[in-house]
């Protein structure tokens, strides 16, 4: 406050020297750098002190703030160049090139401030995504916290952390985002997902004996969540066309040069996949380790040597 003071004092007292020149002297320049003096006097008044202080600095949130200066610090220099070029130049041709030049020049600086406003408006309009939506914009997956007019914040999901679970970290992501990248809505209109766990079986093992136990794990573990996705399947395919879906766990064979892989494939929840992945993971492994006949594959390598 104490700095805007003084720069407003020297502003003032410029323009009270420079008045008191253009009232001793007839001359086109002391008359123009006196009007000069008057709008840049009167801009850093208006926007930085009466503005800034009355305004912006009442905003709560850092970043709301941020951008409030910014914006007001752009409306300040564009009023001071067009007042600047009308009072020096009288033709009216020149002014209006000069006017266009600026114009350009101004489209080009504001243009990523303007499409993260629009972006800003089309997500609150539209609905993409609200807050606590779990959603995938570009390389960021996160749960949204805050959705601005310029930006929508986000706790990291994965990052350096394996899984979807949280890093720590909030992202900050330019609401441009979802004009020029595909983003993903995990939660936008059900709850679920599907999920798979791969089961590499050595060729001795009871193949038919390992599916019926992983199957029977799998009913019993996610027999709710089965429920719930077949009811949100049938208010979704209200909304839009979505062909039938099978949400009852099953189980997939294939064959590779080394195990049998059975893919155990179900549906969890969004935000609690991976403590079902690995509770399953843990009752198949337990519940296979029982069975003679029954040998979770590993990849080994055979070497031979020769003896010379």
């Amino acid at each position: 406050m104490k700095q805007q003071i003084l720069i407003s004092g020297a502003l003032i007292l410029l323009s009270a020297l420079l008045g008191v020149a253009h009232s001793l002297l007839d001359d086109l320049v002391v008359t123009n750098l006196f009007l000069t003096s008057l709008v840049l006097a009167a801009s850093y008044l208006v926007f930085s002190v009466l503005l800034g202080q009355l305004v912006v600095r009442r905003i709560q949130d850092q970043k709301t703030r941020y951008t409030a200066r910014k914006v007001l610090s752009i409306i300040s220099i564009v009023v001071i160049l067009v007042a600047t070029l009308r009072i020096w130049i009288t033709d009216t041709s020149s002014l209006i090139v000069s006017y266009g030049i600026i114009g350009a020049a101004l489209a080009f600086a504001v243009q990523d401030v303007f499409k993260n406003f629009v972006g800003g408006i089309l997500i609150i309009a539209s609905g993409y995504f609200r807050v606590g939506d779990r959603i995938s914009i570009g390389d960021h997956v996160g749960d949204v916290m805050d959705i601005g007019i310029m930006n929508t914040t986000m706790m990291e999901i994965r990052g350096w952390v394996k899984g979807d679970q949280p890093s720590g970290r909030l992202v900050v992501v330019p609401n441009a985002q979802v004009i020029n990248h595909v983003f993903f809505n995990y939660t936008r209109d059900h709850s679920f997902v599907w999920d798979e766990i791969s089961i590499p079986l050595t060729y001795e093992s009871d193949w038919r004996k390992a599916r019926d136990i992983i199957l029977s794990i799998l009913k019993r573990e996610t027999d709710t969540m089965t429920e719930q996705a077949e009811i949100e399947i049938e208010r979704i395919g209200e909304k839009y066309f979505l062909p039938r879906k099978v949400v009852e766990p099953s189980i997939y064979l294939s064959l590779t040069d080394n195990w049998i892989l059975l893919e155990a494939r179900y549906v969890a929840d969004t935000r609690t996949r991976r403590i079902l992945r690995s509770r399953l993971s843990e009752l198949i492994l337990a519940a296979l380790e029982t069975e003679e006949t029954i040998t979770v594959a590993s990849e080994t390598m055979t070497v031979t040597t020769v003896q010379k």
